[in-house]
């Protein structure tokens, strides 16, 4: 379970994605658990839902972070459900509340999560490489890039 001192990782990316993606997103949401740290997420499905279910499958903590007032809308994996009523300004939340990002493949809302994690100085480590961000660490591996964000938030504090 969370407490002030766990490492929170946000993971970022789209609502609707391939097998392959899901595939990559539970890896990292595994990883995470296996840090010890608490995955913090939109709490929707695609990338967000594969990510809490690999963290929960591996004994993690999850938090979901969601647009609307209905807790019922989060996947099944969020542990804790935060409704904001909010729409995509949540998205402001999602990263305050991470110590550091993985981004994985999305769009625009995924773009304007990873601006405010550079505006807000969070660690953000991305599986994929986007032209519009080069200064963004890049790291394609899930594992290796969830250790990179856990170190980076631990570095940061």
């Amino acid at each position: 379970m969370a407490n002030k001192d766990s490492i929170f990782i946000g993971v970022i990316g789209a609502g609707k994605c391939s097998k392959k993606l899901k595939d990559q997103a539970f890896a990292v949401g595994m990883a995470i658990a296996e840090e010890n740290a608490v995955l913090v997420c939109g709490g929707l499905k695609g990338i967000m839902e594969a990510a809490a279910q690999g963290a929960k499958q591996a004994g993690g903590t999850t938090i979901g972070i969601i647009p609307g007032n209905n807790r019922t809308s989060a996947n099944p994996y969020c542990d804790i459900v935060i409704p904001t009523g909010m729409g995509e300004a949540r998205n402001v939340l999602v990263v305050q509340t991470s110590d550091a990002i993985v981004a994985l493949h999305g769009k625009y809302g995924t773009i304007s999560e990873m601006s405010f994690a550079m505006k807000f100085n969070k660690p953000l480590v991305s599986l994929v490489e986007w032209s519009v961000f080069p200064e963004v660490i890049h790291i394609p591996d899930p594992v290796k890039a969830v250790k990179e964000a856990v170190k980076l938030a631990r570095n940061n504090r």
